[in-house]
């Protein structure tokens, strides 16, 4: 984990606060220096008679089982990292702004596409970054969360604003000792993430099996053709970006192969009966195909069968 200390990358107090304490929150918590980083309440801040700090065990991918405690956010911090889920990025951030000071660079550690969008436009004068990481945490058990396999975050600006914090924000989440690129294409970087998540993530909702077991099942062998052109097509018309289906199908199955006995994030939300992030995945997909003039009725029948799998 990281060493100990003031954190060097960032102005102000030096404080992280992450807004989000599931397991992504969590996995950066655990690597980050102790003293520097917070969590923010989804509420706001607490009052000092409130909750003091959360407390968990965290096993990194190297070295011993660690317990750690990290206090919850009772002043304005100089970086907000925001791990929710999309569907409940918006009203967070928006319960937490009041406290945050109009030139706090804030970081969007969302899944899929449409939130990080959503939250640009709705504080276009604030810095507003993106996130894509391929870390992977769980939490097997309350209380317990484990970094899970080993990744990269790249980190871009979405607003004009946040340009001039980018080498700052990657210095500072750097020192947690991942793996984290400066990205100034961060729109190209969200759409290959969501390439994978699009054609993983729902299949194995559906199917209700590890990600490594839809590439032999009938459901899946149906309509991944499909499902990839219309990705193809999407991506090009949207950001200009020329990805052929065939390219998109390797990288998917490549990705089911590397993580084939692990559960996705909305297989385990089918399971445990929560909100999935389809409209952010196939979802966004699919309204962008409608947007603009492209046929996407593979990305439009799984996030209607997602949809239809939970009250």
């Amino acid at each position: 984990m990281a060493a100990p200390g003031r954190n060097q990358g960032l102005s102000g107090n030096g404080t992280i606060a992450i807004l989000g304490a599931g397991s992504m929150g969590q996995l950066w918590a655990g690597y980050l220096a102790a003293g520097t980083v917070t969590f923010a309440p989804r509420q706001g801040p607490t009052p000092e008679t409130g909750k003091p700090a959360l407390t968990y065990t965290f096993q990194p991918l190297e070295g011993p089982e660690a317990v750690v405690t990290v206090p919850y956010l009772l002043a304005s911090p100089s970086l907000l990292m925001v791990t929710t889920k999309a569907g409940d990025t918006l009203d967070a951030i928006e319960s937490n702004l009041h406290d945050i000071v109009p030139d706090t660079p804030i970081v969007l550690f969302q899944n899929g596409m449409g939130c990080q969008q959503a939250v640009a436009e709705r504080w276009p004068q604030r810095p507003i970054l993106a996130a894509s990481t391929t870390e992977g945490a769980n939490r097997p058990a309350p209380g317990c969360t484990v970094h899970a396999g080993k990744g990269e975050t790249w980190v871009g600006p979405l607003t004009k604003s946040a340009t001039t914090h980018l080498t700052r924000v990657v210095t500072a989440l750097g020192t947690s000792g991942l793996t984290v690129h400066a990205e100034k294409d961060i729109q190209s970087r969200l759409w290959d993430k969501l390439i994978i998540n699009a054609g993983i993530n729902a299949f194995t909702a559906i199917l209700d099996c590890p990600n490594g077991d839809i590439l032999a099942d009938p459901f899946y062998q149906e309509h991944i053709d499909e499902l990839c052109d219309e990705i193809s097509t999407v991506m090009k018309r949207d950001i200009g970006k020329d990805l052929p289906s065939i390219t998109i199908r390797e990288r998917i199955e490549t990705v089911a192969r590397k993580t084939a006995r692990n559960t996705s994030s909305m297989r385990s939300d089918r399971r445990r009966g929560r909100p999935t992030e389809i409209d952010f995945i196939n979802g966004y997909i699919a309204r962008r195909g409608h947007a603009l003039g492209v046929d996407v009725p593979a990305n439009q029948m799984l996030t209607n069968r997602i949809k239809q799998l939970l009250p």
